[in-house]
Parts: C-alpha cells; sequence; structure tokens
C-alpha cells in the first residue's frame, strides 16, 4: 500500500536534531538564547499575534471547547487556585493561589473553605465574591448548560458561601483529586452579571461574545471572522500582564495560518506542518518549539445508531467488527511514515506519559488476514464480488469524519481507507469546518470520527472522556467493568493499588476497542525570536500567557497600541 506522506532526508535530520536538543535540555532549549533574560528594563509591552486556523463558537467558560476558545478563555477568567508546574493533581501540593489566596480543609477532609482575595475585581469593578464560586459551580453543573467537564465534578455536593469572601466545596466522599476537582475545572463567573439569565439561555446570552473576567487580560472586541482582542488588565489584583496585547486572527484553514505566520502577519502557530520545516529553517525570525501536549488521536466508532441513538450502530455495535477493523489497520507504518520521530502509536484512551504501566498493555495486532476472518464470522461477506463485505443486504460502509482544520488527520484518514479497502470495508473520509465536526460528534450524527483529545493533567479526565456518564464520551462507550475500574483507580490513595486498576481498565478498553487508538504527536510550535516565554504546559500552551513578553530591541509597529498589525488586526 503506497503511503502518501515521507520527510525528506535533509528535513528530517534537521527535525530529529531539534527534537534531540529538546529532549535533552527541556522545553527552554528551543526558545532562543534570550530566554535567560530574567528581567528586562522594558519588561512589558508589545503585541502577540496568534494565527488561529478556526474561529472559536464561544467564549463562555462552561461550553468552550478546544484550543481556539479555550486560550482566550484562559487568558481572561481565573480559577480559584492554579495547578502547579508539576501538573500534580494528588491533593493541593504546588497548587498556587488566583482567587482564592488562601484555603482551609475540614478535619475529615469533606470539605475545603476558599477565602477569596479581597483585591480581586471583576473587569468592570466589581469585587469578586462568594456568591460567583457558587453560581460558578451552578452553571458548570447544569443540565441547562451542558459545560464540557461537568462529569469531573461529580464528586462535589454542592457550594455554599459562608460568607461574602469565603466558598465553602463540600463533598461526596474522600479523594485524592478533591481540591484539583474545586479548581482546574472552574473558570469563576460573574453572578452578577448573569444570575438574572436562565441557565438555558445563559451560553446564547451577550456575555458568550463580550466576557467579563478577572484575568491579567480583559476582552476588547471579537470581529467576526477575523479576530479576538484583549489588553493587559493594568488594575489586576495579582499585577498586569507583560504584553500589552494579544490578538488571534483567524483563517480559514491551517494553510493560511501557515502562510500568515511566514509572511510576518502572525507571531505564533499552535502547530505547523512537517512539510513547512524547511521553510522554517531558512526563516531566521522564527523558532520551533516542541511543544509536551498531553493529546493523542484516534478513529473513534460511535456506537449508537445515528438513526435512532436508542439504538446500537448496525455495524460498530458489534465488537467483532471493530476488532477486525483494528487489527487491518499497520498503526506503527502510519505514525512512522507521517510523522517520522515526531509521533509514536498511541496506546489507550490516554497519553503514554499519563499511562502508569504502558509494556503491561497488549495491543491488538497487525493482522489483516485475521481481520478478513473476523469479517467473515461475523457474517461480512463479499457476495457480488465488488470488493465491498455485505450482510443482511447492507454493504459494509461507512463515513470517516475529519476536521478541516487538521491536515494530519486528513492524511492519516486517506490512509485508513487504503487499509480498509484491503479487508473489503469501503471507509469515506469526510472533511468538515470544525465546529460542524464537533457538533455531528456531539449529536452523535456520525459513524466514526478521526478524534483527538487534549487531556487534563493526571487520569481525571477519563471521567469525562470515556466513562459512561462522561459528558464528551462521543462514541458512547459503555462498559459497567471500565468504568469500576476507572473509579477504583482514581479512588485509592495507594498509587500501587491505583497503577493496577489504571492497567487493567486500560486493557479492557484497548480489547473492547471503542475506538483505533492512532497516534500521539510532539507538537511542533513556532514563535517569532523576539518573543520571550515560559517553558510551555502540556495542558495548554497558553496557561502562563501573561507571563510572555516581547524583546524590547525586536518590537514593532504592530506592538503599539492603536497601530495596524499585519493581516489586517489592529
Amino acid at each position: 500500500m503506497p503511503l502518501s506522506f515521507h520527510l525528506p532526508r535533509a528535513q528530517r535530520r534537521r527535525l530529529l536534531l531539534v527534537a534531540a536538543a529538546c529532549a535533552l535540555t527541556g522545553p527552554t532549549a528551543c526558545t532562543g538564547d534570550r530566554q535567560s533574560d530574567a528581567t528586562a528594563t522594558n519588561d512589558v509591552g508589545g503585541t502577540l499575534v496568534v494565527a488561529v486556523p478556526a474561529e472559536p463558537s464561544t467564549l463562555f467558560p462552561p461550553q468552550v471547547s478546544g484550543t481556539q476558545g479555550g486560550a482566550v478563555v484562559s487568558a481572561l477568567f481565573d480559577r480559584l487556585a492554579d495547578i502547579g508546574p508539576a501538573l500534580e493533581t494528588y491533593g493541593d501540593a504546588g497548587f498556587q493561589p488566583r482567587l482564592a489566596r488562601s484555603w482551609s480543609w475540614a478535619a475529615d477532609s469533606l470539605s475545603i473553605a476558599f477565602a477569596l482575595d479581597s483585591a480581586a475585581r471583576w473587569h468592570d469593578g466589581a469585587p469578586v465574591r462568594a456568591a460567583d464560586v457558587v453560581y460558578t459551580y451552578r452553571a458548570y453543573t447544569s443540565d441547562s448548560v451542558g459545560a464540557e467537564l461537568r462529569s469531573m465534578l461529580g464528586n462535589i455536593d454542592s457550594v455554599t458561601a459562608r460568607d461574602v469572601r469565603t466558598a465553602v466545596f463540600w463533598f461526596k466522599r474522600r479523594l485524592p483529586q478533591q481540591f484539583y476537582e474545586a479548581t482546574y475545572p472552574l473558570y469563576i463567573l460573574p453572578s452578577h452579571l448573569l444570575d438574572t439569565i436562565p441557565m438555558a439561555q445563559v451560553g446564547r446570552a451577550a456575555f458568550a461574545r463580550h466576557p467579563v473576567g478577572t484575568g491579567r487580560f480583559r476582552f476588547v472586541r471579537w470581529d467576526a471572522g477575523q479576530r479576538i482582542e484583549v489588553v493587559a488588565d493594568t488594575a489586576n489584583a495579582r499585577g498586569r500582564a507583560k504584553l500589552d496585547r494579544v490578538i488571534w486572527s483567524f483563517t480559514p484553514d491551517i494553510g493560511a495560518a501557515t502562510v500568515r505566520l511566514f509572511a510576518g502577519e502572525a507571531d505564533f502557530l499552535e502547530m505547523v506542518r512537517s512539510e513547512n520545516l524547511a521553510q522554517l529553517a531558512q526563516t531566521p525570525a522564527l523558532r520551533l518549539v516542541v511543544n509536551p501536549a498531553f493529546a493523542y488521536t484516534f478513529l473513534g466508532f460511535n456506537q449508537r445508531d445515528p438513526a435512532d441513538t436508542t439504538r446500537p450502530h448496525p455495524v460498530f455495535g458489534d465488537s467483532l467488527v471493530r476488532r477486525a477493523l483494528a487489527m487491518g489497520v499497520d498503526r506503527e507504518r502510519m505514525v512512522r511514515n507521517v510523522f517520522d520521530s515526531l509521533g509514536v502509536v498511541s496506546l489507550g484512551p490516554a497519553p503514554r506519559v499519563l499511562m502508569p504501566d504502558t509494556a503491561a498493555i497488549r495491543q491488538i495486532p497487525y493482522d489483516p488476514a485475521g481481520a478478513r476472518a473476523l469479517l467473515d464470522s461475523a457474517g461480512w461477506r463479499d457476495t457480488n464480488g465488488d470488493g465491498v463485505r455485505e450482510r443482511n443486504g447492507r454493504s459494509l460502509a461507512f463515513e470517516m469524519l475529519v476536521p478541516n482544520i487538521s491536515v494530519t488527520r486528513q492524511r492519516f484518514a486517506v490512509l485508513l481507507q487504503e487499509q480498509f479497502r484491503a479487508i473489503g470495508v469501503k471507509a469515506a473520509p469526510l472533511q468538515l469546518e470544525v465546529n460542524t465536526f464537533m457538533e455531528r460528534t456531539a449529536a452523535l450524527g456520525y459513524d466514526a470520527s478521526l478524534s483527538g483529545w487534549a487531556t487534563s493533567p493526571g487520569l481525571v479526565g477519563i471521567r469525562q472522556t470515556w466513562m459512561s456518564t462522561g459528558a464528551s464520551n462521543e462514541v458512547r462507550y459503555r462498559n459497567r467493568t471500565f468504568d469500576a475500574l476507572a473509579d477504583s483507580a482514581l479512588s485509592s490513595f495507594d498509587p500501587v493499588r491505583s497503577r493496577a486498576y489504571w492497567t487493567r481498565a486500560f486493557q479492557l478498553a484497548v480489547n473492547d476497542v471503542p475506538a483505533i487508538w492512532l497516534f500521539e504527536q510532539r507538537v511542533p510550535v513556532v514563535m517569532h525570536r523576539r518573543l520571550i516565554v515560559p517553558p510551555l504546559r502540556a495542558d495548554g500552551w497558553y496557561a502562563d500567557l501573561a507571563e510572555w513578553r516581547v524583546d524590547p530591541a525586536q518590537r514593532l509597529d504592530r506592538d503599539r497600541i492603536g497601530l495596524r498589525a499585519p493581516g489586517g488586526a489592529r
């Protein structure tokens, strides 16, 4: 089978050297030699233009999905406390105060009281109150809102206001991740602006496009189809952001975003395509950073019938068919040819770095002959000689949804199509605009989709993505044993027992094949050399955006507030 993508030898060698340097010396090794300048005499100022190949659908935090909106929300809103650089989810060690200046645990560990910073203010000047925290929990857990992260809050029984500046989280049971659950999923919302709006309407209110937060950046404008702009909040209780402003400049696809970057009209692109690395080597103004993202990509099989979601999918409801499809895919070869050294095969429903014992998880082997035999035994046979199997008058054919912003997934879709054809299966890639893609998968209006998750720290996110009650379980994987094992792993205070539970849970998911686990990519991020940035965090490149700054010696005209930036942004 011909594979359609391979890096040229010289380009591959350069990329290997860059990746090796990053691996040996850490993320800061790839961010330029100005990184060590701890402080500059002119430490603030400048504009960052981010090229984005998709526009977010909302800036209402509970309903934001993907990095397009997540980066903006992270700049505008705060949590009560933020996770530390080690991204440790057990206990509260390493967590740093944000809207809460301190916190205290009850003697039985079933409640945490957060004392709010008396200096914290909303961008409209109103003080942050415990009522805001109470409202936030209510919004994130409302059926009408349908928050992405709702399933991560299931152990929180309630949130109350002890007084105007003390919010108390009450828990159903003592768990290792209690503090994480009370802080990481929740960007605090302004109750004084939202609590009169019915929950069923709040996500469609004006606030979703003109948000008011507490972050070190404040919202300025959202020009539909063009850009979102935020500026430093100069009166912020935690200090103003070091950049003057950030502009997310929208483009129709990744190709247009890349053109804008190389034309000098943008400073940052979250992922550059491998074929553009040769051009990057010839562009001294730009530098490469290999982002250690918690991300993995898979071909997910919808287990419900799109025509009637109360019934199993007529093809993927059968685990034998799913297993046969997995056996028909040479994942190692695809990943090697597409990514060379910048990608690895995904091993299950979590990134490798979060899986406790990857060597213990047995993978489904590549075995086309075995795949054909399994399909035969399941009653799918090519009776008319057209190369496509049938059963009871139905062809073994389906669509694979692919988001138009991911060239990598588009290539994988073509390769999957070819490999499925070799075992008598017709799979047709269907490219969709990213918001349409997310709407179709959320509504179960599809057969299969090339999806990817950028996961939360730790394995708490499994509750959201693969457990039966998960709000983002887009394939509707249902296995009570998997749920029980994952819950036991998350509940155990014994690391050895927790690892054992996780290993059993991951093996079960591999055997069930709710998806074909495809790849994890070491994401090549590109930024302008004038940017001085802290190490990128694996849970989001934008996590420390307020600490980014521009080298004063390399500032451009667009760094002055009020001047027009390249590409039409002001």
